[in-house]
């Protein structure tokens, strides 16, 4: 067995309740056989924490329904597996609805019940990993461990840290080699919006035209190679954040259709006329002087307003010896 596991099995019918601790003993876990669901959440309660939770739908006290209903209060992390009469379609449906990883019912078939019981504990030990990588990932992109102890940096820190908890967007300003994208990285850690994507593209590296179908995706035919539809980075980071690295190096024909991305909150794969919303906050970062490039014409003044809700300048590292 490849990954045993801690199971509560809760059911108030004693032989069903020993068989089926049979099964899974059998198969490598360890068991806790509980007579209902009262006594499975006191022991969680009291500190007790199963990788699953496999319970009969029927119960006089707490039953399997209800229990499976508190679990989802208390944690999102442990699965919960009901059992159901045979042909209990009905129950079957409700329990998945409310939570219930999935359901075995009776008479046992004992394989099938290894097969969904290694299933639950694999999404477990999947849940409790991402938990684990993106709390690493927060920590990582601290904005105190990014940012730096100078006092040139300070300002920078103090911004960063109170848009992190708005949905504003976000222009970053300095030079090359400043840290520009370490910054947005530790907005999106510290923003509602951690847990969803952080997709990030340097617009100074691709060509125009190849840019335009990266942010927007593309239609099939659109053009020649583009055998299937594809998503573009603005779908891909739906409900999280992306950013832009070097908005100023890209052209006019890309700046009004980001600029009409941002307006409405929606894109148009290249090649159809199809619209598709998109929830995504936008940072955007250059080593140019945007408001510069406004004035001598080679960035619209519209983009640059709709881009600069919040400016962060980054000072040059020869500013900031100590860092």
């Amino acid at each position: 067995m490849e990954s045993p596991a801690h199971i509560f099995v809760v059911d108030d019918d004693t032989s069903s309740r020993e068989l089926l601790s049979r099964i899974l003993t059998s198969a490598g876990h360890r068991v806790t056989a509980l007579s209902d669901g009262r006594e499975a959440l006191e022991r969680m309660s009291d500190g007790e924490s199963p990788d699953l939770v496999v319970s009969d739908i029927r119960m006089g006290d707490v039953d399997g329904l209800q229990l499976t209903d508190a679990l989802r209060q208390r944690t999102a992390d442990t699965p919960v597996i009901l059992v159901t009469a045979f042909g209990n379609i009905d129950g079957a449906v409700d329990a998945i609805r409310r939570g219930a990883f999935d359901y075995i019912s009776k008479p046992y078939d004992v394989d099938a019940i290894k097969v969904v019981v290694a299933r639950a504990v694999e999404q477990r030990r999947l849940a409790l990993e991402n938990r684990t990588l993106r709390r690493d990932l927060r920590d990582k992109y601290r904005l105190e461990n990014v940012v730096g102890r100078s006092e040139a940096v300070l300002q920078v820190y103090k911004t960063a840290a109170r848009v992190a908890a708005t949905n504003a967007t976000v222009l970053i300003q300095g030079e090359s080699g400043t840290g520009k994208e370490l910054v947005a990285r530790a907005i999106h850690a510290a923003s509602p919006r951690a847990s969803r994507p952080f997709v990030a593209v340097d617009c100074g590296a691709i060509a125009e035209g190849v840019l335009e179908s990266e942010l927007f995706g593309h239609a099939r035919g659109a053009f020649t190679g583009a055998q299937t539809a594809r998503r573009g980075l603005f779908e891909e980071a739906d409900q999280g954040t992306l950013f832009l690295d070097e908005i100023g190096d890209i052209g006019p024909n890309l700046q009004a259709r980001l600029l009409r991305a941002l307006q409405e909150g929606t894109i148009r794969r290249v090649g159809t006329n199809e619209t598709v919303p998109v929830d995504v906050r936008v940072v955007a970062a250059s080593n140019k002087d945007l408001a510069q490039e406004v004035k001598e014409g080679r960035f619209r003044e519209d983009l640059f307003y709709r881009l600069n809700v919040v400016t962060i300048q980054i000072p040059p590292l020869r500013e900031r010896r100590e860092d």
